[in-house]
Parts: structure tokens; sequence; C-alpha cells
């Protein structure tokens, strides 16, 4: 059974579609940490505040065009797709080994969750967990942002940061939850 703070609000349902990268070279070392540690870590953490995921799993891939350009395969309009994978593409991660980024693709929020750099908690306000860090970025609905320049973007980064150690160690984090059901409605929206 979840843990909802005693007088809170009913939980939030937030659609969350993980697509694995069947291209990918994940090693069962790297998926057992996702599996076991990385993602019911991020689950706990949002359910502190109120925030549930409801999440599907299909096997996918990420391809790419003759442009260059990443294709997805196994994404939906609608929700947040949890794209796992080994390494972000070389376009969105300009040879940074980021461990995640989230966007809006074609109409699709996407969270890509690079295994090969991801991890949980480490370190409060500097290395916090992935797929909570990538998950903030899209409930905080900083994915509708065009390209912010480099002040903003860093303050988002910090924003997010901050947001995520709270949850992790002061189990606070009831903010978010208007700014994601917000996110949810948009999705949603443009899903019709």
């Amino acid at each position: 059974m979840p843990f909802i703070a005693a007088g809170a609000q009913s939980p939030l349902l937030i659609p969350v579609h993980r697509v694995m990268d069947s291209r990918a070279r994940h090693t069962p070392d790297r998926l057992r940490r996702f599996n076991l540690d990385i993602w019911p870590e991020a689950v706990r953490d949002f359910n502190r505040c109120g925030i549930q995921f409801l999440h599907t799993q299909v096997d996918g891939e990420i391809k790419r065009s003759p442009a260059g350009q990443p294709v997805f395969s196994g994404i939906r309009r609608g929700v947040i797709n949890l794209v796992v994978t080994d390494r972000v593409p070389m376009d969105w991660d300009s040879a940074r080994a980021l461990a995640g980024v989230s966007t809006m693709h074609q109409g699709h929020a996407l969270c890509l969750i690079a295994l090969s750099h991801a991890h949980a908690h480490r370190v409060p306000l500097l290395s916090v967990n992935t797929c909570v860090h990538e998950l903030l970025h899209v409930l905080l609905q900083d994915i509708f942002v065009n390209r912010p320049g480099w002040f903003r973007a860093a303050g988002r980064e910090v924003r997010v940061d901050w947001v995520a150690t709270r949850l992790w160690l002061f189990r606070q984090g009831e903010e978010i939850r208007e700014p994601a059901a917000a996110c949810l409605r948009r999705l949603q929206t443009q899903n019709g």
C-alpha cells in the first residue's frame, strides 16, 4: 500500500509509459539496478507528495532517420514516455554523457533515461535520482519551454534538484501537485 500523508488529498494519477529500447546494450546488472533501485526510489519519492504513476511497459526502439535525428517506436501521446536506453542520442547529448534528458518531441512528452549513466540518489542538490530529476522536468512543465537561454536552463536544473532533494530527504513536495495536474491536462489536451 503506497504511503500518502495523513490529511492529504486523493492521489494524483499520472500515466507513465515505459519503453524499453530493444536496440540498447543493457547489461543484466544495469537492468537490475534500474528495476530494483532507481525506478522504485522514484515511485516512492513521488508517492510521498501524493503523485502515483499508472505505468505500462512495452518494447520499442530508437532508430535514426536519414537526417540523423532519433526516431522512437513504442511511444504514445497524452502520457509521459519514459524511454529506457543505454545512452542519450548524440544530437541531444552533445558528448556530455548525460544520464537523462526530458523534452517534447513531435508532440510526445519524453524522458530518456540512459542506464549507462543513470543512478539513484547520491548527493543532495548535486546528484539526485535520474528518474526523479527527469520526471520533475516534465511535471514542472519545463519541457514546454522551447530552447531556454543558458541562465534560465541552469535555473531550471537547480530548481529540479532542490525539489528532488526535498522529496528525498524531507518528504516534502506538495507544491508539485498543481503543476503536475496542469501538465497532465496539457498532455491530454494535446492528444485530443
